[in-house]
């Protein structure tokens, strides 16, 4: 089995600045995991990295 390397999170630059209703992102070489800051004991969601794309992509346009 591969060996896990530990997910370094940090503060995603759509988040708000007054460290309020901030949304976590880290790279996980096959695509991106997402968790909520004051949430963190709940874990995280895992996206491939075309999801991941495409989600970047509809938030860049203002579709989400």
């Amino acid at each position: 089995m591969p060996e896990q390397r530990p997910l370094i999170f940090r503060k995603s630059s759509y988040s708000s600045g007054k460290g309020q209703n901030c949304v976590e992102v880290a790279d996980t070489g096959a695509g991106a995991a997402v968790r909520d800051n004051q949430n963190r004991e709940l874990g995280h969601i895992d996206f491939g990295s075309a999801e991941w794309r495409a989600f970047l992509a509809d938030v860049k346009s203002g579709r989400l």
